[in-house]
């Protein structure tokens, strides 16, 4: 009554809308476009927008459709989807969701992702930088990002060349943050071509017990970060640090997507029909964030 609804659609209609959606280039024709006109509608800010780009599991205990695939998840193993999704952090916007089976990877596929979202992006829109967490620390996707002089901060796996410069002989740098020490070095993995800004963060566990971060077990009283940036050095390792911090709202979105927009309930038996519904969806969680600014809220 609210909206002025006399009707609605018989789940016949609904299956064959849904049918109608058979590859990823007959989805892209029908939702770039509605991505593009929801960016559009943001207006252009001086300082840009920063992207936050990353992933959820969507648990589906049936596991009988297309793409449900037993991938990690918080639960442990478990069939799920995996989708990929980017979010305009300063406004809480999805920018675009790409819907990948449950055993891909946190990267697989996020060049092409990155690549389509820019191309998309209104030119009116500046981005200020792109953040991301471990999954996404790839060669392909820094590499891909620097070549468009896109600023960057993602974490980087601690593994085990980065865990021996944590245990060598570091110039930590004290902070404001009592208990979190900083330093920054330039660094190589062998899957890169070439060295890359590498800060690393670490707090004592006794002053900052819920700081974040890993421990190592030959160094029980820190709690180590590791980050990779292409931010210039007039950035300092704990800006780089503070600022990097600021992607979890993004966990916030993905947590109202499920909760309040069924991302979790929304599984049909193809997978391209289900990425549509997951897109309807999401597009639905974008006009009232929309409808909240024109609100003033």
């Amino acid at each position: 009554e609210l909206l002025g609804v006399s009707r609605v659609p018989s789940q016949s209609t609904f299956s064959r809308f849904f049918q109608g959606f058979g590859s990823a280039g007959q989805n892209l024709t029908c939702f770039q476009p509605l991505w593009r006109w929801t960016l559009a509608r943001l207006p252009s800010r001086k300082d840009g927008y920063t992207l936050d780009l990353d992933s959820t599991r969507l648990i589906h205990p049936d596991s009988r459709q297309e793409g449900v695939r037993v991938g990690y998840t918080k639960h442990g193993l478990k069939p799920c989807l995996h989708p990929l999704l980017a979010v305009v952090a300063e406004v809480r916007l999805v920018a675009q969701l790409w819907l990948r089976s449950g055993n891909a990877s946190c990267a697989s596929n996020a060049v092409a992702f990155c690549q389509a979202l820019r191309e998309n992006l209104p030119s009116h829109l500046r981005v200020k930088g792109v953040r991301a967490d471990a999954g996404f620390c790839v060669p392909e996707l820094l590499t891909q990002w620097e070549a468009w002089a896109l600023p960057y901060v993602v974490v980087a796996q601690l593994s085990e060349p980065i865990k021996n410069l944590l245990r060598g002989d570091l110039p930590w740098t004290s902070t404001d943050l009592a208990g979190t020490e900083v330093t920054e070095l330039w660094h190589q993995t062998q899957s890169w071509s070439r060295p890359r800004r590498l800060i690393l963060i670490r707090h004592r566990v006794a002053e900052r017990p819920d700081a974040g971060g890993k421990r190592l077990f030959d160094l029980p009283g820190y709690q180590f970060q590791a980050l990779v940036t292409n931010l210039p050095a007039a950035s300092t390792p704990l800006e780089v640090w503070r600022y990097y911090n600021q992607r979890a709202d993004c966990e916030n979105v993905i947590k109202e997507l499920q909760d309040g927009f069924a991302l979790t309930s929304l599984c049909l038996d193809k997978f391209w029909a289900t990425e549509a519904a997951l897109c309807l969806a999401t597009l639905t969680y974008n006009l009232t964030v929309l409808f909240q600014r024109h609100l003033g809220w």
